[in-house]
């Protein structure tokens, strides 16, 4: 610095481009400072949709994002509970993925599939375009239990009857214990044309288990 003051008096012809130099510099310090100034996430929709303030808090020191809010507010609109909702966006960050069911999520919900039910279809990973086929069974009346059977084989891979051969198996009047034990066995889709078959052929439901022990 005393050079630099030094270097001034010897040559004042100098004095003012120096000393604008350094004003740029310290300018560019400025800006650059305000570049990596993050702007803070508008969590008001949140607080809108009645999610309590200590969760809200939790998911701010989760780091979620704006668009993370808005599908976080759309779950818990629906009647998905605080407790729910910081279960599920915890799962989904586990797996390093945004938080993106909120429609999904208000879909189920509004089905009347259970809070809890959600939850584990998250631990599942089954929160994503295969979650239409779990509304639809719910919408066909086919019981949380056997949904959750069956997204437990989707998300390992293993056959099981498919949604739509429950819902008809139910509408030939077959019991909800019998459709959660056909896809706990495992009983491929391809035998659904086979039970029902046997359905209308009077067989009743212990008969129609002796005959489909699963894969």
């Amino acid at each position: 610095m005393e050079n630099i003051e030094a270097a001034s008096r010897a040559f004042p012809g100098r004095s003012f481009a120096i000393h604008r130099i350094f004003s740029a510099l310290f300018l560019c310090v400025v800006l650059l400072g305000g570049c990596r100034h993050e702007i803070a996430v508008d969590t008001a929709p949140l607080d809108s949709a009645g999610m309590n303030y200590d969760v809200i808090k939790q998911l701010k020191s989760a780091n979620i994002t704006t668009p993370e809010v808005a599908e976080v507010a759309k779950a818990r609109q629906s009647g998905f509970p605080d407790s729910a909702c910081l279960a599920v966006f915890q799962v989904y960050r586990g797996r390093s993925q945004p938080f993106n069911a909120g429609d999904r999520i208000a879909g189920l919900i509004g089905a009347g599939i259970s809070p809890q039910t959600v939850v584990a279809l998250a631990g599942l990973n089954q929160l994503g375009p295969e979650s239409g086929e779990l509304l639809a069974m719910r919408l066909a009346g086919i019981s949380d239990e056997t949904i959750l059977e069956v997204a437990r084989h989707h998300a390992q891979g293993q056959p099981v009857l498919s949604g739509a051969a429950l819902a008809r198996m139910k509408n030939a009047g077959m019991r909800d214990k019998t459709l959660l034990e056909l896809a706990r066995r495992g009983v491929p889709d391809s035998e659904s044309v086979n039970i029902v078959l046997l359905r209308r052929r009077g067989f009743n439901d212990a008969e129609i288990l002796r005959h489909f022990t699963g894969s």
